[in-house]
């Protein structure tokens, strides 16, 4: 198995090589959030956090944070020269109204049909679902940036148990492991990490996974 520490390195570098010039992309709190240190050279994107930012920068070290910048998860970070600051209804509006061209979440449970659980745990107090619902919904492309498993358990699945975010909203899946694309067959195998084997990802993953037939090192 990956540290799971380097792991999510793994999966914040490879989200990153999924950037397009002229995006604007929003990230979700936790692993999401670290893709933003791994923008790849060249590309220039503007990243929007629904607590009312666009041209949001990386995450902020400790001896450098500025307690007035934070993103929806409330962690430090910089803000690029030609960033700005507005309320949520705006922000929310550049969402539902369709302007976000990719959000990456992470995700309790996923599904080979696309369909999302992230929001909660029944018997769990949780704040609220924050704003997965209408990212995943609102954004043009969702991708689902996730260790592979929780406590050794498959966090892919052949149907969700938990209570959905959305239906059939992701379109392609990064985990420490590999690159999933989901499609109307099921979940495509497209990329595997170096260190690990086919035979190890189908073992941690709870529904059929179809491996593609052109099936590239993971780009890390």
């Amino acid at each position: 198995m990956i540290d799971k520490k380097l792991g999510k390195e793994i999966i914040a570098k490879r989200v990153a090589k999924e950037l397009k010039s002229c995006q604007l992309v929003n990230l979700g709190i936790g692993l999401p959030t670290k893709t933003a240190n791994y923008i790849p050279e060249g590309i220039e994107v503007s990243f929007q956090s629904e607590n009312g930012m666009t041209g949001m920068g990386k995450l902020s070290p400790e001896e450098n944070e500025n307690k007035d910048i934070i993103n929806a998860g409330g962690g430090y970070v910089s803000i690029l020269p030609d960033g700005a600051f507005f309320d949520t209804s705006l922000s929310f509006g550049l969402i539902r109204g369709g302007h976000v061209d990719l959000t990456v979440l992470g995700a309790l449970e996923v599904d080979k049909m696309g369909n999302l659980a992230s929001w909660i745990i029944p018997g769990k107090l949780v704040p609220g679902m924050g704003g997965a619902m209408d990212l995943v919904t609102g954004a043009k492309k969702v991708i689902i940036a996730m260790l592979h498993t929780a406590k050794g358990k498959p966090k892919i699945l052949d149907k969700c148990t938990l209570p959905l975010t959305a239906k059939g909203v992701i379109d392609l899946i990064v985990t420490e492991l590999g690159v999933m694309e989901v499609t109307d067959k099921g979940i495509v195998l497209k990329e595997i990490n170096k260190d690990t084997t086919i035979e190890e990802i189908k073992a941690l993953t709870a529904c059929e996974l179809i491996i593609d037939d052109n099936l590239q090192v993971m780009k890390v």
